[in-house]
């Protein structure tokens, strides 16, 4: 939709004048100018724009919004985009995106405006989802060209772009395909226009010919620099995910605020311990609360020696470290049914450390309300005036305090900070119970835990229990209560289906639920074929999206057919294929993510009370934020603060948080980060808007959108 704006008498020039620097030769370093570290996002609602924002919300990069589809937003003119602040001019954002490289009306002031101010700071402008056309620097893709879906399509990073702003990926850049029904892509892919200064950094083959058309590509014309995406995308896609990093570097300089990193974590619950199994005839868990009336033979899972040396090695050919969240009692159980011999105890035990340990309460004992399990689904018991009964203070302790106890006379390392409940019980769990218990927070003050385990399928924000702070988990859609692939179909066939199809039925009581099946998956091959794509997708996506959070499994899913490995080698192997080396998954325990978590949130808070003060001027970055708020950056590789290096590296940058005591922090770049190009040149006119551009339906939302999926029990 085209927008008629107001326009403007300015020239040109006299925009140039007016944005604070002068026409004539460039200015010398003592005088440069102040670059605000923030981004001016122009949306038209698109899902590329939407993505943008989200990449730049998440990493903690602050910018300002205007929606033009809005009749009171402000007008983008000289005095909207500069100033002059103590003497020195100053460019309030470093970076401009704009939904395509020209989204106003035919003799736009704006456009005017927005030309100029680039060129006068040297300030790169993003084209979040352009046309090809000789205005972005590419051919028609009438010539030679090709429009239309990319789904399954497999683009490249090209040898500029692994040299610049890509360089953290290895090459593929594989575009998604969920859906055989859902157009999820759409492109212009085209070769750069005649006599353009235009070098592609991602592009894919054009069907029919032996050319490749670019999708991500630098155009440097007139003093500007733009960077023209010529494929729509929302934020979810894999796509997406890969290049968002290198969109951002490109139009920061690799100088700017918040950072972004990929992780992965993975707590295997209930270990020691043995995990009812799913009862295929009777569709519910023996030994579990599932089943009416304790119906039943209860048949547990449970790890063997075995299966330990096969986690070792699992984990040292991915270089990766699994949370052993365990429970003392069942190896003191086991012990006591087998005239004191627990051969798997023995081996964790032996090998402790290969693996980080978390507390997951001594017996898995419900922490919450005392439950009424003579239903299904279980209900609070209460008293005779109807107040809820719950769990002593005292119990919630013992539990703590005694799995504490059998750790230490084990010899596992442990961190008394962090604390897994049987089930997260103890917080809320609806609809039953919509409280946490009282006693909770208490008892984890006692015990001084910091770290309390949540589910993040409930509750996916942190928060306080007490003094204690949550860190949400990713249930994993592995159940708990299967050892055997064919287990995991027959409930995932039961929770999934329809009851006509002999299923639950929860998809007709939940539409929202987007692991629905239309027909039952085959018991031979429904594992490998689809559960095992959907979750290492569903997982993957996270690890793509700068989100620290973990997954959790349980030990049952290591133990016989060893269901898990499939998932988790997925993940680790196909992100290895898609990053180069100094982009690792980084891999944290959990205090150090609910740290993380706890920082990000400050952190945004800030930005968004207006607190934080950011720029850079030559070689000089300076940070202001409230007292006791980390600050969070990202920056060139040789960054100092305070005479030592800031940051740790990732992606051939450094990232990284420094406290703030409320006074300005100064970090000084390297000689080779240089400060943005400024031309004094006038620029040439901005064109006209760019045509619109096609958007198929599949790209305004995910694929699957979200995910929701139910599970008995995590």
């Amino acid at each position: 939709m085209k927008r008629t704006i107001r326009t403007s008498a300015l020239t040109v020039g006299a925009l140039i004048a007016a944005l604070g620097l002068p026409a004539g030769a460039a200015r010398a370093d003592t005088a440069a100018p102040r670059i605000d570290l923030r981004v001016l996002l122009v949306s038209d609602g698109g899902p590329a724009t939407e993505a943008i924002a989200a990449e730049l919300d998440t990493a903690g990069t602050p910018y300002t919004e205007i929606d033009l589809d809005r009749a009171d937003r402000p007008a983008i003119d000289a005095g909207f985009l500069a100033d002059t602040v103590d003497g020195r001019p100053r460019a309030k954002f470093q970076a401009v995106v704009l939904p395509n490289d020209n989204p106003f009306a035919a003799g736009s002031a704006e456009m005017t405006a927005l030309a100029a101010y680039e060129q006068t700071y040297g300030i790169p402008q993003v084209d979040a989802y352009t046309y090809a056309r000789p205005e972005a620097g590419l051919q028609y893709p009438a010539y030679g060209g090709y429009s239309g879906s990319l789904d399954g399509v497999q683009a490249e990073v090209t040898g500029a772009g692994k040299a610049g702003p890509f360089g953290y990926l290895d090459g593929a850049v594989p575009f998604e395909d969920n859906s055989p029904t859902v157009n999820e892509s759409y492109a212009y892919l085209s070769t750069p226009a005649a006599g353009a200064d235009f070098t592609p950094y991602v592009d894919a083959p054009i069907p029919g010919t032996s050319k490749r058309g670019s999708l991500v590509g630098e155009y440097r014309h007139d003093g500007r620099r733009e960077l023209v995406v010529t494929f729509v995308y929302n934020q979810y896609q894999q796509q997406f995910r890969l290049l968002a990093r290198g969109i951002v570097e490109w139009m920061t300089g690799g100088v700017h605020l918040g950072a972004s990193r990929n992780y992965f974590a993975v707590h295997v619950d209930d270990v020691f311990a043995a995990d009812d199994r799913w009862d295929t005839q009777l569709n519910c868990t023996p030994g579990d609360v599932d089943c009416a009336n304790g119906g039943g033979t209860p048949n547990p899972i449970r790890m063997t020696s075995a299966d330990v040396d096969y986690a070792t090695a699992w984990q040292n050919s991915h270089h990766f470290t699994l949370d052993m969240v365990f429970n003392g009692s069942g190896s003191v159980d086991q012990r006591e049914d087998n005239n004191g011999v627990d051969q798997l105890a023995d081996k964790l035990i032996a090998d402790r450390d290969q693996f980080r340990w978390v507390n997951h309460t001594y017996t898995h004992a419900f922490l919450g309300c005392e439950q009424d399990t003579t239903v299904v689904p279980w209900r609070c018991t209460t008293d005779a005036d109807g107040s809820t009964k719950w769990v002593s203070r005292t119990t919630i302790s013992d539990e703590i305090a005694n799995n504490r106890a059998w750790a230490r006379a084990a010899g596992l390392p442990l961190d008394d900070s962090e604390l897994v409940t049987g089930e997260h019980s103890g917080m809320k769990v609806l609809p039953q119970q919509p409280d946490d218990n009282p006693n909770l927070a208490p008892a984890l003050a006692d015990n001084h835990v910091t770290w309390l385990a949540s589910d993040n399928s409930r509750e996916s924000g942190q928060r306080s229990v007490g003094a204690a702070l949550t860190v949400p988990r990713y249930p994993m859609n592995i159940f708990y209560n299967a050892g055997h692939r064919a287990e995991q179909v027959d409930e995932y066939n039961w929770l999934y289906t329809s009851r006509a199809q002999g299923g639950s039925g929860v998809c007709e009581d939940h539409p929202d639920t987007t692991t629905c099946l239309p027909a039952p998956l085959d018991a031979a091959t429904g594992y490998s074929g689809y559960i095992v794509p959907m979750e290492t997708r569903i997982a993957l996506g996270h690890v793509l999206s700068n989100d620290p959070k973990p997954h959790f499994i349980h030990q049952s899913n290591l133990a016989e057919d060893r269901i898990a490995y499939p998932v988790l080698s997925g993940v680790l192997d196909g992100y290895d294929a898609l990053f180069a080396d100094n982009t690792p998954v980084v891999n944290l325990r959990m205090k150090d993510i609910g740290t993380e978590l706890q920082r990000r949130a400050a952190w945004q808070a800030a930005l968004r009370a207006g607190q934080v003060t950011a720029y850079r001027v030559g070689d000089t970055v300076t940070i202001q934020a409230p007292s006791g708020v980390a600050a969070t950056a990202t920056l060139p590789t040789g960054t100092q603060l305070a005479g030592s290096a800031f940051g740790s590296a990732y992606a051939g940058e450094v990232s990284g948080w420094a406290p703030s005591s409320g006074t300005p922090l100064t970090l000084t770049l390297p000689a080779s980060a240089a400060a943005p190009a400024t031309h004094a040149t006038r620029p040439a006119p901005a064109t006209g808007p760019a045509p619109d551009t096609r958007v198929p339906t599949g790209v305004e939302r995910q694929v699957p959108f979200t995910e929701k999926h139910f599970t008995a029990k995590h």
